[in-house]
């Protein structure tokens, strides 16, 4: 169950994502991001009382306040790293790179007593280098100072807020992505009042919009859920597949050319999956 929805969880990143990148075409991306973490957030506060989450601990040991607001401030610090590295064009150089942040967590869990057999070890590194290889690396190109140091700022920003969010997870799935959509929300609002827009985004963008914040939003959450009913390192490795999703999806609709390295990394993440799903 946990690997399904670690599984599930990526396949609503890679889909967000690809929906984000589309809008990110016509809009500023932080516009994007901002607003679609202002809808995330308000589907989060319905999600929170239906559920009746509100009533888990928010504070002392094993609170997830703590724990959500730094993962949603260091995801927002990924994602503007990820960002400023995209728009240096040197995509093949800051994706891959990025995509290794699952590392961060998977180190976490194991030096806290995950422990994997050898063949679901391997299915481990078969589906991280899967990910690096279906994000089109472009090592060929060499790789520049200032784009290497902007994806390893958005590795460090993801797999720390993953490794925070699982951490807050314990406690409440939630609650912990509450408290990051609402840290993020001053980020947003601060950006906004900064620039003074709001996106100038048209009626017919907001279904994507309303879809991305909420699919995010739920990504979140099934991957929480995930690592409270299996092994952490196992649910952030299948969680950090979403590049896969999102690559198909650009080949699919936007008629994108996938590279030879991209259809051998979705072999080998195929392959990884297979081996930790079997053992």
């Amino acid at each position: 169950m946990a690997s399904l929805l670690a599984l599930l969880s990526s396949l609503l990143w890679g889909t967000s994502d690809f929906e984000g990148g589309r809008l990110s075409k016509k809009h500023a991306p932080i516009a994007v991001l901002g607003f679609s973490q202002v809808l995330g957030l308000a589907f989060g506060i319905i999600l929170m009382f239906i559920t009746g989450a509100w009533r888990s601990d928010a504070l002392g040991d094993g609170g997830y306040l703590i724990p959500g607001i730094v993962a949603g401030l260091l995801g927002y610090f990924g994602l503007f790293c990820l960002y400023a590295g995209l728009s240096t064009g040197r995509m093949g150089v800051v994706s891959p790179i990025s995509s290794m942040g699952a590392v961060v967590p998977l180190t976490y869990a194991l030096l806290n007593g995950d422990k994997l057999s050898t063949i679901t070890s391997v299915g481990v590194v078969l589906a991280l280098v899967g990910v690096f290889c279906a994000s089109g690396p472009e090592l060929s190109q060499g790789l520049p100072l200032k784009p290497l140091l902007l994806a390893l700022g958005a590795a460090v920003g993801f797999g720390t807020a993953l490794t925070a969010m699982s951490v807050g997870s314990e406690s409440s799935a939630v609650m912990t992505m509450v408290s990051m959509r609402a840290a993020t929300f001053f980020v947003t609002i601060s950006l906004a009042l900064k620039f003074r827009t709001l996106g100038n985004f048209t009626k017919k963008e907001f279904p994507s919009l309303i879809f991305i914040g909420i699919s995010d939003f739920l990504a979140n959450v099934l991957l929480g859920v995930a690592c409270n009913k299996g092994l952490v390192s196992i649910a952030m490795v299948l969680g950090s597949l979403f590049p896969i999703a999102t690559a198909v999806l650009a080949f699919k609709f936007l008629h994108e050319r996938l590279l030879k390295v991209q259809y051998v990394g979705i072999a080998l993440a195929v392959a990884g999956v297979g081996l930790i799903s079997a053992f």
